[in-house]
């Protein structure tokens, strides 16, 4: 096989860093347009690299939504953006020496909008508030990417930082409810509810195989939004493992099927629950269970004790 370009091997570290995560938050970690991340992983996943590219969705919104959004003459639906076409990537832009190519249907009017010789009689007006935004969410969020939820607007400030999340306890142990703030200001409450250790039967009845000297771990935890800006990632995406000498373990980029796995996204008012599933070698130790929005944000991390 050969070697990937070096874009394509920092994108694969962190696909492998991650295990599973949604296309916007691999290229937010990158900085990079989703698109081109998108079409990288696509890409790869074709030369026999252990990759899975997928998508999710609301498939009840989803048809509501291209019910009424009419395709546009190029074969693309029209979006707030403009045309897309089926592969989801706009037109090109025109070039030096290369004009667009000619689109069916009849030639637009020579004149369709005469040039003005003063200032016009009736200026559009002002709206008296914001048009309200469509259900697709805004470009590039989890809720763009599904389409499954309408974005909430953000609260205002004295609700976004609430004492309560900030003086409560942020340690437990396996079943205690542990308060924290998302990235966004979320208000969370979450539960580690169960730990299995071992879980190589469920392991191998969902057909996967273990090495030897290996075991896998299953940890139940639920979400509750406690505030009203939605949690729009994974709830595990950085749920780890923590060895008594403060070694972390990443989940396992599987789910079972008699342990569902969490999905994306968690509204306001909401509880949704998930299993994580890691892959340890036997002999390994684990001293506790985290949870953060985002590795290097040790002030909101939350850390249950599993007892050995």
């Amino acid at each position: 096989m050969v070697a990937p370009d070096p874009v394509d091997a920092r994108l694969l570290s962190v696909v492998a860093e991650l295990g599973r995560a949604a296309v916007h938050d691999v290229a937010a970690r990158l900085g990079m347009d989703p698109r081109e991340v998108a079409s990288r992983l696509v890409a790869l996943s074709a030369t026999g690299l252990p990759l899975l590219v997928g998508v999710e969705c609301d498939q009840n919104r989803l048809r509501a939504a291209l019910a009424t959004r009419p395709v546009t003459p190029a074969g693309g639906y029209a979006t707030p953006s403009g045309p897309y076409n089926v592969q989801g990537y706009p037109p090109p832009y025109p070039q030096p020496g290369y004009p667009y190519p000619a689109q069916p249907g009849p030639p637009p009017p020579s004149n369709p909008f005469p040039l003005q010789t003063g200032p016009p009689s009736n200026p559009f007006p002002q709206p008296a508030a914001a048009t309200p935004m469509s259900t697709w969410g805004p470009p590039q969020s989890s809720s763009w990417a599904r389409g499954d939820r309408p974005p909430t607007a953000a609260p205002p400030p004295q609700e976004r930082t609430q004492p309560t999340t900030r003086t409560a306890p942020r340690t437990g142990g396996v079943g205690a409810t542990l308060l924290t703030e998302g990235l966004e200001g979320e208000r969370l409450a979450i539960q580690l509810v169960e730990v299995v250790d071992p879980a190589d039967y469920l392991f191998t009845a969902a057909g996967y195989r273990l090495q030897e000297g290996e075991r896998s771990v299953v940890v139940h935890t639920e979400l509750t939004n406690r505030g009203s800006v939605p949690f729009q990632t994974l709830p595990d995406l950085y749920l780890v493992l923590v060895t008594p000498d403060g070694k972390t373990i990443s989940k396992a980029p599987v789910s079972l099927s008699s342990r569902p796995p969490h999905r994306i996204g968690v509204a306001p008012g909401e509880t949704a629950g998930g299993h994580t599933v890691y892959v340890v070698p036997e002999a390994t130790v684990i001293g506790s269970v985290r949870w953060s929005p985002r590795p290097d944000e040790e002030s909101r991390a939350l850390n249950w004790t599993v007892d050995s």
